[in-house]
C-alpha cells in the first residue's frame, strides 16, 4: 500500500499531471465562487478536456476542481453575502457579517484555513476506510450488492424529510429511465416503443448534465439575480489584508469546533447524493449549539465560519470514500466521475481499489496536494477572483450553456446526447419547479443497471429468493433499508403533526 501510495503522489508531480490539476483547481475556485455557478456545473465543464488525458491525469484534474471549487464558495459568500456554492450557505451567516465589519480578509482567510485544516484531517479516514471497506466488499455477491443498493436509494428516502412522496417518486423515475435499450445481461430490447434512438440506453453523464445544469442555468435566467450580484459586487470590500498568524491561532483555539465539524462533513459525505450543503448547515447547527456564547452566531464570529468550512472539504473525502469503496456517487460531482472512470475504461466498485491501484492512491494523493494547491492560488489570485465574480450572470449564461452542449456532443460525437442532454434538462427543470428533488433521480439513473444486474445474476446462481434475507450481509442492509424508510415516514408524519398544530390556533374564530 505505502510504496504504490508514494508511486502514485510521484506520478501527480510530473509537470503535466501538476498543471491540469492546478488548471481544474483555478477552474473550481472560479466556479465555485460565481455566484449560480456550481460544483457540478463546473466540473462537467472541465470533463470534456480529460477525455484525452491519462486516466490518473485525468481524474487528478477533476478532484482539483471538486477540491477547489468547495473552497471558492467561500469567496463570494464572505465578501458579497451571496454563497457562490450551496455548500456555502451557512458561511454567509458569519462570514458576511465580519466582512462588513471591516474585517474582510479574516473573514475569507479564516474560511481558507478552515478548508484546508478539514480537508487534511478528512484525508486520514479516506485512506484507511477507502482501501478497508474496499477489501469488505470484495465479500460481497450479488445479494449483497442488491441489498446495498436498495439501502442507499432509502438512505435518500429518509433525507427528503417533508418531499417523502415526491422523493420516492423521482428515485423510481431515475430507476425506469435505466429500463430503456438493452438489458445488462441478456441485451434483449425493452421501453424502446420502435424508436431507433431508444435501442441504446440514454448516456448516464447526459442525463446529468441536462437534470443538474441545464434547470439550473434557466433557474438562473428566471431568478434574475444579475442585478443584485453586481450591487453587492460593487460594494464588496476590497482591502483584504490580513495576519495570517492570528487567523491560525482563533482556529487552532477551536480544536473541538474544528474537529466535530469535520467530522460531521465527512459522515454526511459518506451518505450517498446528501450532499454539501447540508453538512455546511449541520456543521454550523451543532456548532451553535456546542458554542458558549450561541446568541453571538450571526454576528460575524470566527466559529461559525469554522465550522461551515472545515465541514465542507471533510465532506469531498466521505463523498470519495464511498465513490471508491463501493462505486456509489456520494453526491452530484462524484457521479461525474464515476463517469469518467467508465470513460477510461475502468469499472467504478469494490475492485477498483485493488485492479487499478495507480490511479485510486492517487486519486488519494491529490486530494491532499489539491488542497495546498488551492490555497496557494487563492494567496496569489484573490483579488482577480473579485473581478471576475463581477461579471453578470445573464452574460455568464450562454457561455456556460455552450459548454454543457460542447460537452454533451463529446461524450460520443453524435447529437443523440445533445438530445438526451437537452430532454432532460427540461424534465429536470420541470422537476424542480414541481417540488421533485433531483438528487433521488440521479441515484436511480447512476444504481439502475447495478441493481438489475445484480438481481439477474443473483437468480441465475439460485432461484432461492430467501438468501436475500438469510445471508447475513445482504439480510442485515434489507432490514436497515426498511428501518430507513420507517424512519423517513415518522419524520414526514411528525413534520404533519407539527405544521398542523402550527396552523390551529389560526383557524379559531377569534370571537368565541
Amino acid at each position: 500500500m505505502l510504496e504504490t501510495l508514494v508511486a502514485a503522489t510521484a506520478a501527480l508531480f510530473e509537470p503535466k499531471v501538476l498543471l491540469s490539476m492546478s488548471g481544474g483547481i483555478l477552474a473550481g475556485l472560479i466556479g465555485g465562487a460565481l455566484p449560480g455557478i456550481t460544483i457540478t456545473m463546473t466540473i462537467i465543464l472541465v470533463l470534456p478536456f480529460t477525455f484525452g488525458m491519462e486516466p490518473l491525469q485525468g481524474l487528478a484534474t477533476l478532484v482539483g476542481v471538486y477540491v477547489g471549487g468547495e473552497s471558492g464558495g467561500l469567496v463570494s459568500a464572505c465578501l458579497l453575502g451571496i454563497p457562490g456554492t450551496p455548500s456555502a450557505i451557512a458561511t454567509t451567516f458569519d462570514g458576511y457579517p465580519m466582512a462588513r465589519k471591516g474585517e474582510p480578509g479574516r473573514a475569507v482567510w479564516t474560511g481558507i484555513w478552515s478548508s484546508l485544516f478539514g480537508g487534511l484531517l478528512a484525508g486520514v479516514p479516506l485512506i484507511v476506510e477507502a482501501t478497508q471497506l474496499a477489501r469488505l466488499a470484495l465479500y460481497f455477491g450479488p445479494w449483497e450488492f442488491f441489498s446495498l443498493f436498495i439501502l442507499t436509494l432509502s438512505v435518500v428516502a429518509a433525507l427528503t424529510e417533508g418531499q417523502l412522496v415526491k422523493g420516492l417518486i423521482s428515485g423510481a423515475a431515475g430507476l425506469l429511465v435505466t429500463t430503456i435499450g438493452a438489458d445488462p445481461i441478456l441485451n434483449v430490447p425493452r421501453m424502446t416503443f420502435g424508436l431507433a434512438a431508444l435501442q441504446k440506453s440514454p448516456e448516464f453523464l447526459a442525463v446529468l448534465i441536462g437534470l443538474f445544469s441545464f434547470s439550473q442555468l434557466i433557474q438562473e435566467l428566471e431568478r434574475r439575480r444579475a442585478t443584485a450580484t453586481e450591487a453587492a459586487a460593487a460594494a464588496a470590500p476590497s482591502n483584504l489584508s490580513v495576519s495570517h498568524v492570528a487567523v491560525w491561532k482563533d482556529i487552532l483555539s477551536q480544536p473541538f469546533n474544528l474537529v466535530w465539524s469535520t467530522l460531521v462533513g465527512l459522515w454526511i459525505g459518506v451518505l450517498p447524493a446528501v450532499g454539501g450543503s447540508a453538512a455546511n448547515i449541520l456543521a454550523y447547527d451543532q456548532a451553535k449549539k456546542f458554542s458558549k456564547h450561541p446568541e453571538k452566531f450571526g454576528t460575524g464570529i470566527s466559529d461559525g465560519i469554522i465550522a461551515t468550512e472545515s465541514s465542507n472539504n471533510a465532506n469531498v473525502s466521505g463523498s470519495l470514500i464511498t465513490m471508491m469503496a463501493f462505486g456509489i456517487p456520494g453526491d452530484a460531482v462524484t457521479a461525474v466521475m464515476l463517469g469518467a472512470l467508465i470513460i477510461h475504461g475502468i469499472q467504478p466498485g469494490p475492485l477498483f481499489v485493488t485492479t487499478h491501484a495507480k490511479v485510486a492512491y492517487g486519486m488519494l494523493a491529490a486530494y491532499f496536494i489539491a488542497h495546498f494547491i488551492t490555497v496557494a492560488i487563492e494567496a496569489a489570485c484573490l483579488r482577480i477572483f473579485m473581478r471576475v465574480i463581477r461579471v453578470p450572470t445573464h452574460l455568464l449564461t450562454p457561455v456556460v450553456l455552450v459548454f454543457c452542449v460542447v460537452g454533451a456532443y463529446g461524450l460520443n460525437n453524435v447529437m443523440d446526447t445533445v438530445y438526451t442532454f437537452l430532454a432532460f434538462g427540461f424534465l429536470g427543470y420541470a422537476m424542480v419547479k414541481t417540488g421533485f428533488p433531483l438528487a433521488p433521480m440521479v441515484l436511480g439513473v447512476v444504481l439502475g443497471d447495478q441493481i438489475e444486474t445484480n438481481l439477474i445474476r443473483a437468480i441465475m446462481s439460485d432461484g432461492n429468493l430467501w438468501l436475500f434475507l438469510t445471508r447475513p450481509i445482504s439480510g442485515v442492509l434489507l432490514v436497515l433499508s426498511v428501518a430507513s424508510f420507517g424512519l423517513a415516514l415518522y419524520q414526514q408524519r411528525r413534520s404533519d403533526r407539527r405544521a398542523a398544530a402550527g396552523k390551529a390556533p389560526e383557524t379559531e374564530d377569534p370571537d368565541f
